[in-house]
């Protein structure tokens, strides 16, 4: 069954879904939206682009889910249609070239504030040095725990 929140997918309701029935279709987006912003955050190292990015996959998600062949996959399925949405916040972040943020993007936990201070900012600036593809791979892996197979 396909995983949505941590929990197997209805694949009756996914079917629902498939042939546009919209309640099922929400029930649905509520549960990926919930996982999925968190993960484009940490894609796109911006929360702004994050909303963008999850809006933007939400609609593709609405768009596409009758042309899924096989609802098993649907999680793997779902990831790879916010990774495409993220691509494009990135490229149109890109020509924009406006990379202002004044909000943070994670809090910082532990004991001593200074070193995770120091530690959040070598993160960030080595997250910020790789390609968004490889920040992906990064965060599917280790953030959103999916399995090699999935993330391929």
């Amino acid at each position: 069954m396909a995983l949505i929140e941590g929990r197997s997918v209805d694949q009756r309701l996914l079917a629902r879904a498939q042939h546009g029935d919209e309640r099922a279709f929400a029930a649905i987006a509520a549960a990926a939206t919930k996982r999925w912003l968190p993960v484009a955050h940490r894609i796109l190292r911006d929360a702004q682009l994050a909303e963008d990015a999850t809006q933007q996959a939400l609609i593709n998600l609405w768009r596409f889910l009758p042309d899924l062949r096989d609802p098993e996959r649907f999680d793997a399925w779902s990831y790879r249609v916010l990774v495409k949405a993220c691509y494009s916040e990135e490229r149109r972040r890109r020509r924009s070239k406006a990379d202002i943020s004044l909000r943070p993007t994670d809090r910082t936990v532990g004991r001593d504030r200074l070193a995770g201070v120091v530690d959040r900012d070598q993160l960030e600036r080595g997250l910020r040095r790789i390609s968004v593809d490889h920040r992906a791979v990064l965060v599917l892996r280790y953030y959103a725990d999916l399995q090699l197979e999935q993330v391929a």
